[in-house]
């Protein structure tokens, strides 16, 4: 990346040597000297400035971006959905996460961008009791009776991405940013490196992989647990049993990123691409799953244990929570990913055909707890796709009790999504190991966006909660949110869904359950 600064220095050169020309030989060479000197002192602006890492990797270049951006709206448009991994968020809501991150997002003039009358359109109802929200950063408590160090988790908080696939600065900007705000971050499945390390509250992920807490064989290491679990910036302890865009599959981090810095960060070898099993071998069945949990808990000195998934089989997590009932030992917290999250290297046909939607998933699992009487025990988060305030609210009002974002985290650091992620040649310096590219983020501007982003965006949640005329998060409920079925009229999710009473499963299950409770065991999943 040496060349950026060097072809600027050619520039400031060759405006010299214009300048010469024009008082030797001509002064027709003033013109060049001009346009020469403008490009200069532009792209030396481009490589000092903060604000853009575009154009700190492409100084005078990078500006075409921005005028894109700016000649007219379908233009706009296509540039950023040309541009875009997964299922992608669309342009209103792209455009609200980047404006909230840059602390400009206003008041919008005219009316709603939405077809209100198509299929699918989702709106929330309001209260003529409306008021104005008392508490912009409310909180959900994690950890049971089973817990000596419970950790009270924000609204909404930065959902996994590891070390190794975003860079150094990206993590650390995050990092920052989350302890600025108060709000947790998740070290994704990557172990914790030392730019995990500046003051934010962490959600130490423990994959298949066992990174940061392995032996030489790859298998779980409860010494080298137990050393990094209590440290005290480590809150929570979560297993990671599947991720949304890939369940099934373990993690995959292509070997280019694998720098001697990301193996000593998870105990493997240099310039190797890393392929996290499938399934763990610490435990095969939901009895010794929860085993497991129990085992994490104690050695971490009682923090907060619990497991993220990719919702599958229903008789499958109703196992679990025949061994959480038969054991008496219950993880604090679900996670719930959804099939849509993004990654930055898997298969299509998992990305787009595998898993459970996170609206699915969530209202599943929200109802096996219910149903087995677990759900005043257990918190149950929502990842996927949340990015603004009503996306929090209608999570909620669907059985989540606190939320977390990567991609739209990954927008406040700077991702423009040029697909480049597996290639380490991310132009903004948020998925690279490359340190040149890398360099292009600011940590400390990029911090304080991920700040801006989670305290705007939470506190526009609890407004929308407080003009819907109650009095907290917890008074949500299915028949609060409306789905549009067809152009003739909608419906609450308490109408279109199944919802199940609490221990309903334990006494008499309803017909479209008993299949799968009479199925599921505590000694196999199944």
């Amino acid at each position: 990346m040496l060349i950026r600064p060097l072809i600027v220095t050619g520039i400031w050169a060759c405006a010299a040597l214009a300048i010469a020309a024009a008082l030797l030989l001509s002064s027709g060479w003033a013109i060049a000297a001009v346009a020469l000197a403008a490009l200069a002192a532009l792209g030396t602006w481009d490589l000092l400035q903060t604000r853009h890492s575009i154009l700190r990797s492409y100084p005078i270049l990078g500006h075409m971006r921005f005028l894109m951006e700016h000649i007219r709206p379908e233009i706009r448009q296509y540039f950023i959905e040309s541009n875009t991994e997964g299922t992608p968020f669309d342009r209103e809501t792209r455009d609200l996460v980047y404006e909230r991150a840059k602390g400009t997002k206003g008041d919008e003039p005219f009316g709603t961008e939405r077809d209100v009358t198509a299929p699918g359109y989702e709106f929330l109802r309001h209260s003529l009791r409306a008021r104005l929200a008392d508490d912009l950063a409310p909180r959900v408590r994690l950890g049971g009776p089973e817990c000596a160090q419970p950790y009270d988790i924000a609204l909404l908080n930065v959902s996994a991405m590891s070390f190794g696939a975003l860079s150094a600065n990206a993590i650390q900007a995050l990092n920052r940013g989350a302890a600025r705000g108060g709000f947790a971050h998740d070290t994704g499945e990557g172990g914790i490196s030392p730019y995990h390390l500046h003051g934010g509250d962490l959600v130490w992920e423990i994959g298949s992989g066992y990174f940061g807490c392995r032996d030489a064989d790859g298998r779980f290491d409860p010494e080298a647990f137990a050393a990094k679990a209590t440290l005290p910036e480590v809150k929570v302890i979560s297993i990671k049993l599947s991720q949304g865009a890939k369940p099934g599959l373990g993690g995959v981090l292509p070997g280019a990123k694998v720098s001697p810095e990301i193996a000593a960060t998870r105990g493997v070898p240099v310039g190797r691409t890393v392929i996290s099993p499938p399934a763990h071998n610490a435990f095969g069945t939901p009895t010794e799953f929860v085993g497991f949990i129990d085992t994490l808990r104690r050695l971490s000195g009682g923090k907060p244990v619990g497991f993220k998934l990719c919702a599958g089989a229903r008789s499958e997590f109703l196992s679990i929570c025949k061994a959480i009932l038969q054991t008496g030992t219950a993880p604090d917290f679900v996670i719930v990913d959804g099939s849509e999250g993004g990654t930055g290297a898997a298969p299509l046909e998992f990305e787009d055909h595998v898993g459970m939607p996170l609206t699915e998933g969530l209202m599943m699992v929200h109802n096996c707890l219910v149903g087995t009487g677990l759900r005043e025990r257990i918190k149950v988060g929502a990842s996927g796709k949340v990015a603004s305030g009503v996306d929090i609210v209608s999570r909620v009002c669907q059985g989540a009790d606190f939320t977390m974002s990567a991609r739209a985290m990954m927008f406040a650091v700077g991702c423009i999504q040029a697909l480049t992620c597996h290639t380490n040649h991310c132009p903004t310096g948020v998925a690279t190991q490359d340190r040149a590219r890398a360099r292009a983020l600011d940590v400390n501007d990029k911090s304080a966006r991920v700040f801006n982003f989670q305290r705007e965006t939470v506190a526009s949640a609890a407004q929308i909660v407080a003009s819907m005329g109650l009095s907290g998060f917890g008074d949500l409920s299915p028949a609060m949110l409306n789905r549009r079925i067809d152009g003739l009229g909608s419906r609450t999710y308490a109408e279109i869904y199944e919802w199940l009473m609490p221990g309903e499963l334990l006494e008499d299950p309803p017909e479209s359950w008993r299949s799968d409770w009479v199925e599921s065991s505590a000694s196999a999943f199944v």
